[in-house]
């Protein structure tokens, strides 16, 4: 079995990141993805990824929601940033709102891994009780919290949830 913890910090890790992740709500459900992490440790995020220099935060948005979706969106508004700090990982993320265009969902593939490092799981729409009920520790910290799916739309600004290196 591969070292996944290995794989992350190698291709991920020791490094200031920039991401681009994308909230796509429907139906009162918002699109979310799970990663596997370790062994039997998952994550919960929505749809995004690492920018690509060159490219501006839209382009790349685009690209990673059809890399790992398979949906062809507009992004919309800007919503806000979190800045992660888990060491070796260190990430500013960008959080827009986005719209579907076309497309259709499947479990998309990360370019930057081989086939047998691939960490997406499962890809599908969650409304607010199904993310409340995935353990804490195994979504992303902006969504540990929330009580409305409409919460996302509405918050501006810096966030920094358990950063303690930062502190």
């Amino acid at each position: 079995m591969a070292n996944i913890k290995k794989d992350i910090a190698d291709n991920f890790g020791n490094r200031l990141r920039t991401r681009v992740n994308g909230i796509l709500i429907q139906n009162d459900k918002l699109l979310m993805i799970k990663h596997r992490m370790g062994e039997n440790v998952s994550f919960w995020n929505v749809p995004g990824g690492g920018m690509i220099y060159g490219q501006d935060a839209r382009e790349n948005l685009r690209r990673e929601f059809l890399e790992e979706t398979g949906l062809e969106i507009e992004v919309g508004s800007y919503l806000f940033v979190h800045e992660l700090l888990a060491p070796p990982l260190h990430a500013i993320e960008l959080f827009f709102e986005v719209q579907l265009m076309g497309g259709r969902l499947v479990l998309g593939k990360d370019p930057e891994l081989r086939d047998e490092q691939q960490l997406i799981e499962e890809i599908r729409f969650l409304d607010l009780d199904e993310i409340k009920n995935i353990p804490y520790f195994e979504k992303h910290a902006v969504f540990r919290g929330i009580n409305s799916l409409n919460d996302v739309r509405i918050w501006k600004g810096y966030f920094n949830f358990e950063n303690n290196s930062i502190k």
